[in-house]
């Protein structure tokens, strides 16, 4: 698979540029346009390689050619399951199952979604590290959105700043919620004896987490629940702290009685696509140990 290349064709609006100042407005960071320049890539118009200085005329056919990326030293590609929902040349939504890791931890060092990736990379060619733009924790399953470059991934940086990633969660809360709807707006930090841990607390990270209740059984309350903002363990958190601890998440006061994971599932997901230029969305269903409690 051939490098990551972006091509444009100038038009009578953009001649007069110089290809330095062209490149910062179609959002080119000063540290890719760096490695473009020093590292293995290529600045050409009309298959002639020019630099930064060169003034675009109309009709100039404009390629940008990214180094090849490497993966970060020690991670290692695996042969393992990845389950794509969907692929282009810039990105993947791939569907991750509870129990998988994001990326490698020193208590599970193998398997994670990102070891899947590089493997998966490996066996079509392409050389990119592992670019996770969603991440979620290693017990709860759903959608992750992933891109395939560095360039790909500082563009979706940019829309997770402006909040227009838009994820939604659905879960069982343990207990009865009883308004049907609400808004917990309580600062997250990390809870002084761990390293995992995290709690509500006035010295931590303003965290934003709206919730829908869908349905209410008898040991659990079916919610549905959209993300302001993307502190660690947000969600676990701020249910422990109204009082109705997820399901099976004995680290935020659940039990296992039903479920032996955390009962959080990533069920859409939606984004603008900075090449096809629309929004795409994505649904998925619960996994088996979800659907049975229902």
């Amino acid at each position: 698979m051939a490098r990551f290349e972006l091509q444009w064709k100038i038009t009578a609006l953009q001649a007069g540029s110089l290809i330095r100042g062209f490149l910062k407005e179609n959002d080119i960071s000063k540290t890719a346009l760096t490695d473009i320049k020093f590292a293995g890539g290529f600045i050409k118009v009309n298959n002639q390689e020019v630099n930064v200085r060169y003034e675009l005329k109309e009709g100039d056919i404009l390629r940008v050619g990214f180094p090849e990326e490497v993966p970060s030293k020690g991670m290692k590609g695996e042969d393992l399951p990845l389950d794509i929902l969907y692929e282009d040349d810039y990105l993947l939504v791939v569907n991750k199952p509870a129990g998988v890791s994001t990326i490698p931890s020193r208590e599970h060092p193998s398997g994670s979604l990102a070891n899947r990736l590089i493997g998966y990379y490996q066996r079509i060619g392409l050389k990119s590290a592992a670019h996770i733009v969603t991440r979620l924790d290693r017990d709860t399953s759903g959608l992750v959105l992933i891109a395939k470059h560095r360039h790909v991934h500082h563009l979706f940086s940019q829309q997770q700043r402006c909040r227009k990633i838009q994820r939604t969660y659905e879960a069982f809360a343990e207990g009865t919620i009883s308004r049907d709807a609400g808004t917990i707006e309580q600062p997250i930090g990390r809870k002084e004896d761990s390293i995992i841990e995290r709690k509500v607390s006035e010295a931590g990270q303003y965290a934003c987490t709206h919730y829908q209740v869908i349905s209410r059984h008898k040991e659990f309350t079916h919610v549905k629940l959209k993300l302001e903002t993307g502190r660690t363990h947000q969600i676990r958190v701020h249910l422990a702290w109204l009082g109705y601890p997820l399901a099976g998440d004995e680290l935020y006061g659940g039990t296992r009685q039903f479920i032996r994971r955390q009962a959080l599932h990533c069920c859409s997901l939606s984004f603008y696509h900075p090449f096809l230029h629309r929004t795409l969305m994505f649904k998925q269903l619960f996994p088996e140990d979800m659907n049975c409690l229902l």
